[in-house]
C-alpha cells in the first residue's frame, strides 16, 4: 500500500504527539525508554478504544525521537535552558512542556525536517495540550532559539 503525502504527514504529526505524550509518561512512571515504546506502539499506535481509533505513527520518526530524547537528553537541556529567559530552569517547568522541548530537541538535532517544520509541529502539539494560548507561543519562541542554536546553518 502506497501512502499519500497527506497520510505521512499525519503520520509523522501523531508520531510528535506520541513521543511527547511517551517522554511525560517515562518521566512520571520512571518506566524504561524501551518498555514505553514498546506500550505505545502495542496500545496506541491504531488501537481502538471504546470505538475511536487512535492514530497511526510513523514508527520509525517516533523510535528516532525517542531514543535521541534519552540518548541526548543532557545536551537538549541544556539548549532548553540557555532559551529559557529570566533563570527559569527546565526543571521547574511544566512537565508536558519539559517532554515536549525534548521531542523537538531531539527532531531539531538531525537534519531531516527544516527546523520551522519541527517549530510548527511542536507548536501545534502545545496547542492542544494548552488550548489558550500561552504556551504555544512561549513554545515558538523557545524551540525558535534552540533551532538557530543548533541548526544555524538552517537561517
Amino acid at each position: 500500500m502506497t501512502l499519500s503525502g497527506n497520510q505521512k504527514r499525519k503520520m509523522k504529526s501523531a508520531a510528535r504527539l506520541y513521543a511527547v505524550q511517551a517522554l511525560f509518561q517515562m518521566e512520571t512512571s520512571g518506566q524504561t525508554v524501551d518498555a514505553v515504546k514498546s506500550e505505545f506502539l502495542d496500545h496506541r499506535f491504531g488501537a481502538v478504544y471504546e470505538g475511536d481509533e487512535m492514530m497511526e505513527g510513523d514508527v520509525d520518526l517516533f523510535g528516532t525521537l525517542m531514543d535521541d530524547a534519552v540518548n541526548y537528553q543532557a545536551a537538549i537541556d541544556q539548549a532548553t535552558d540557555r532559551a529559557l529567559v529570566a533563570k527559569w530552569p527546565i526543571a521547574r517547568i511544566d512537565p508536558t512542556l519539559r517532554a515536549l522541548f525534548r521531542a523537538a530537541g531531539a527532531e531539531l538535532r538531525g537534519e531531516d525536517t527544516p527546523p520551522k517544520v519541527v517549530i510548527s509541529q511542536f507548536v501545534d502539539i502545545a496547542a492542544a495540550f494548552f488550548p489558550d494560548g500561552k504556551e504555544s507561543r512561549f513554545v515558538n519562541a523557545v524551540l525558535d532559539h534552540m533551532a538557530r542554536e543548533m541548526r544555524p546553518e538552517a537561517f
